[in-house]
């Protein structure tokens, strides 16, 4: 679909005829009037509106002219076809590319990385686009990952991070991409899979407060609320008396697959040839052959995950004389060369 009209005057008929252009395409293709995302530069792509306030957006604001794929209007991700696009930072500490044809994944293989099927491809885009013209060293995404890691080190709230964001953006060049607020930096890290969900818990460890329990008020094991109690021992209704912080693995698996190096490096047990005839890595492990043995669909698959649950710390019956409360639970790919899947 020719998109040249986006750098045409706003006031041309090329412009005109192409914003009516995209709109129709965006409601062919989504089926809606009333819930499209606006492409204009201060929404870009993040929120939803009907088609004449988009329309009247983009000739008062301009359109976005990084958006150079409408998969928020329903056009075909490019990346699902050409699986040679690459990311990758001057540092290597970051690189991006898709492996569809490298381990023939067809298109259902790429999955829902969140609640919008392509917000982790617009984050790839950002890893493309630079953050300010011109510049070579930093692209959008590696600039925000690098201020959100100095607010985590030095315990930044997120008023004085996003105040941050402000004046960075003032201090760069104009036409830079630097967020303007938290809630942009974070929507942006959510889509890497990055997201966590909390989930209400008994005090007492019994339930989780969900699926069959998610309306329960008091624990049907223990009996105890699920509320906190305050210093006048009034429940504070609405206020959890225990959460759990959990971070769901399948989006960070899906993730690893989009990456070319770890793409390869999942297989690399498959690959490999032991040599001296000595256990270097778990797949030399009788329990990593028996698994093979009892459930073969699965291990003829390479790319099939397998993991360990490690952990270190606990003190369940307080005999310790440790009081610490949290401890460390760990995730393990076995997939994974040594070097790697302990690191």
């Amino acid at each position: 679909m020719d998109k040249s009209w986006m750098h045409s005057d706003r006031r041309s008929k090329a412009y005109e005829f192409g914003v009516e252009a995209f709109l129709n395409f965006a409601v062919e293709n989504l089926l809606t009037t009333t819930h499209i995302r606006c492409p204009c530069v201060k929404c870009v792509n993040l929120k939803l509106f009907g088609v004449g306030i988009i329309r009247d957006h983009v000739y008062f604001n301009g359109i976005d002219h990084s958006d150079k794929n409408w998969t928020f209007q329903g056009e075909p991700w490019e990346a699902t076809t050409n699986a040679s696009r690459n990311v990758e930072e001057d540092d290597g500490h970051s690189r991006y590319s898709f492996v569809s044809e490298e381990i023939d994944m067809d298109d259902n293989d790429f999955g829902d990385f969140g609640s919008d099927p392509y917000e982790f491809a617009n984050v790839i885009g950002d890893g493309d686009q630079p953050v300010y013209p011109g510049c070579r060293k930093y692209t959008k995404l590696s600039t925000l990952v690098k201020l959100y890691n100095l607010k985590a080190k030095h315990g930044m709230s997120d008023v004085c991070f996003t105040e941050l964001l402000i004046l960075q953006g003032d201090l760069l060049p104009e036409g830079n991409t630097i967020p303007t607020s938290m809630y942009e930096a974070k929507k942006t890290l959510c889509a890497l899979g990055l997201s966590y969900e909390k989930m209400h818990a008994c005090p007492n460890d019994c339930i989780l407060y969900r699926k069959e329990y998610e309306d329960s008020t008091n624990c049907p094991t223990c009996g105890i609320s699920r509320w906190m109690e305050g210093k006048d021992s009034i429940l504070k209704e609405g206020v959890p008396a225990k959460v759990v912080w959990y971070f769901p693995p399948i989006p960070r698996f899906k993730r690893m697959f989009q990456s070319h190096e770890t793409a390869k490096s999942l297989t690399w047990h498959a690959a490999r040839k032991s040599i001296d005839g000595q256990m270097s890595h778990p797949a030399d492990s009788p329990s990593w052959k028996l698994l093979d043995d009892k459930w073969p669909e699965f291990g003829n698959e390479p790319r099939n995950l397998r993991l360990a649950l490690s952990s270190d710390g606990f003190n369940p019956h307080s005999s310790l004389s440790s009081t610490y409360s949290c401890w460390p639970v760990i995730l393990v790919t076995y997939n994974l060369p040594p070097w790697l899947c302990m690191k």
